[in-house]
């Protein structure tokens, strides 16, 4: 076994590890024509809420020639917010399909498709005069943001090398906060925020959505799409070293090939598989939570919040943007960290300081009237909540998602995700006016309890991720999940148990060959050699 240090140091060089210009550029206009435009459409209904109510309105009367009710105006407004997280559903559920025959890139490309003729739906409709355009547009955009965001952390976790594998995944969440700040920028009075010119508000939806398309066509494809799905080792080697600037890329290449030739497992296969039970119990955890945990409840109903808080209307719009700067800020701050904190301390310790500001909002909104301070101290807690949600929650669920599972399972693995964070985005959505309704400052006690729930779970659950290979992710859950990974790598050998002699004498050749000219191995085959042997051996 002497010889068997210099190849395991010689196989784990410290480097570091530099952003290329195509990788940045590639997450860039990813992200700018995916995620942004799901954070600008959940926060784009807030500022035009009052005209558009009024637009409802005006369309039925001349329809019908009767003023709506107000039962059913509220039940259209209601529609027009929650019916975005159903088209969200959908795009979940066909994102899976879409990512294996169109591939990762030219998925987010043609995804563009629908964020155009969403606009030109919603844009269009005050001029048509038909608010059905603009429900059916919702739908559209839903479906779009559905598809972009189990397609993009997709394609980014392919395309980033392990060591900023998590800095990388923050952009999702940064070009989220940044979609928010820029629909409460555009919302207000003074540009497109009034009754005239409130349906730009969806027509420059076109906007990233053509800046995607003139971009990201210059880019590679996902190398491990290249190499698994379309056998193009050639393809794949000119993209690692594209998206890693380097030229010797011969590593990552037998890294991936090592999953080459596995069928893409379905969501029914994932959920049968014992191997990644607790990842995916984990994913679901996340996923909800990051949902359920009361920031889309902030993002959709700011302007009430506001209100109960003591701020005048006319100043709502102004102070909103405060929510989304502090979002940017510390969306960016947790990508500068996740790297070197990790991901479980700032996903549990952001959850760990929601609840506490979630307890005191509620103490500041039940009793704002005794003090005049009170509502400032409400603002305050907003505030805080959003960054505690933005350093940790808001944004590494998606990158544990691509993280946990092999290729093969990782499509599966994102449809499910989506699955359970639209499901929870509309139960938000439709519920909380209730809840508030039912529990009014008391309300925020519901999101504590989930925050709580949340982290307890991945207190006791969530290993650390940071810089590990999938293989090293999984072993960490083996125990957990009741499997022994290396007695499947051993499948393939004789079950009977040798002596620690033969073993190493086996292990020693097994290296021998890999000199022998015509018994040439690659250096990924001799190091699952020599990992098995050594898993068998402390066996």
């Amino acid at each position: 076994m002497a010889n068997v240090k210099p190849l395991i140091q010689g196989t784990s060089p410290i480097e570091k590890t530099d952003w290329s210009g195509s990788l940045i550029i590639a997450s860039l206009a990813g992200a700018f024509g995916s995620s942004f435009l799901y954070g600008y459409n959940l926060s784009v209904v807030n500022a035009p809420t009052v005209y558009i109510k009024r637009f409802y309105n005006e369309s039925w009367e001349r329809r019908y020639s009767r003023v709506i009710d107000e039962g059913t105006l509220t039940l259209l407004w209601s529609i027009t917010v929650s019916i975005f997280s159903i088209g969200g559903l959908v795009g979940a559920i066909i994102t899976t399909p879409i990512v294996k025959f169109f591939g990762r890139k030219h998925t987010l490309l043609v995804n563009n498709v629908f964020a155009v003729v969403a606009a030109l739906l919603m844009a269009l409709c005050q001029l048509a005069g038909s608010f059905e355009m603009l429900l059916l547009g919702r739908i559209v955009m839903g479906i779009d943001a559905g598809v972009s965001l189990s397609a993009l952390p997709i394609y980014l976790s392919e395309i980033s090398p392990k060591e900023i594998r998590g800095s990388l995944g923050q952009v999702t969440a940064i070009f989220i906060c940044i979609g928010v700040f820029t629909a409460q920028v555009l919302g207000l009075p003074e540009i497109f925020g009034n009754e005239s010119r409130w349906p730009y508000l969806f027509g420059v939806i076109v906007v990233p959505s053509l800046i995607q398309v003139g971009i990201l066509p210059f880019l590679p494809e996902s190398p491990h799409y290249l190499l698994h799905e379309k056998n193009d080792k050639s393809g794949a080697e000119k993209a690692f070293q594209t998206f890693f600037g380097k030229d010797d890329v011969s590593h990552e290449l037998e890294e991936s090939e090592t999953q080459r030739n596995v069928k893409l497992e379905s969501v029914l296969q994932l959920l049968r598989n014992r191997s990644v039970r607790w990842q995916i119990s984990t994913v679901i955890i996340t996923m909800a939570c990051y949902q359920l945990c009361g920031l889309n409840a902030i993002w959709y109903y700011t302007s009430s919040i506001f209100s109960e808080a003591g701020i005048s209307h006319k100043l709502i719009p102004y102070v909103t943007l405060s929510t989304s700067t502090v979002e940017i800020l510390s969306a960016v701050s947790s990508g500068l960290a996740v790297e070197r904190l990790g991901r479980r301390p700032l996903l549990i310790g952001g959850f760990g300081l929601m609840i506490i500001f979630f307890a005191i909002l509620t103490v500041s909104l039940t009793f704002q009237n005794h003090a005049y301070w009170l509502p400032y101290l409400s603002i305050f807690c907003i505030l805080a909540i959003i960054a505690s949600f933005c350093i940790g929650p808001g944004g590494i669920p998606f990158i544990l998602t691509g993280e946990f599972f092999q290729q093969s399972q990782k499509p599966a693995a994102f449809m499910i995700a989506g699955t359970v964070n639209w499901v929870s985005n509309f139960s938000v959505g439709l519920l909380f006016p209730f809840i508030q309704a039912g529990l009014r400052t008391f309300c925020f006690l519901v999101f504590a309890v989930i925050c709580l729930a949340g982290a307890t779970y991945l207190f006791f659950v969530l290993p650390e991720t940071k810089n590990k290979t999938i293989n090293e992710i999984s072993q960490a859950f083996a125990k957990m999940n009741k499997v022994t990974l290396e007695g499947r790598e051993m499948s393939q050998f004789p079950p009977e148990r040798k002596s620690n002699e033969e073993q190493e004498h086996n292990f020693s050749s097994t290296l021998e060959n890999a000199a022998v000219p015509h018994q040439t191995l690659s250096r990924s085959h001799c190091l699952q050699k020599m990992e098995t042997a050594i898993c068998f051996h402390n066996y």
